[in-house]
């Protein structure tokens, strides 16, 4: 995939994580995907990607220490 299909699929992404909430995770889970393989593709990952790779991974790990 070049630059603009990474962009592409991210707003897609997005816009899917805006629309449903029960789907976060998946949605989580693609996006960290999707970063790995920007990543090992040797393609710049945009810092807000990043660091909401971060916030979402912590927001996720205070859940699983609140419900278990």
């Amino acid at each position: 995939m070049d630059q603009d299909e990474y962009e592409a699929t991210l707003s897609l992404l997005f816009d899917a994580m805006e629309g449903d909430q029960g789907e976060r995770h998946e949605i989580f889970m693609r996006l960290q995907q999707m970063l790995a393989t920007m990543r090992a593709e040797g393609l710049p990952v945009p810092e807000d990607l990043e660091k909401m790779e971060k916030t979402l991974a912590a927001e996720f790990e205070a859940e699983a220490a609140n419900n278990g």
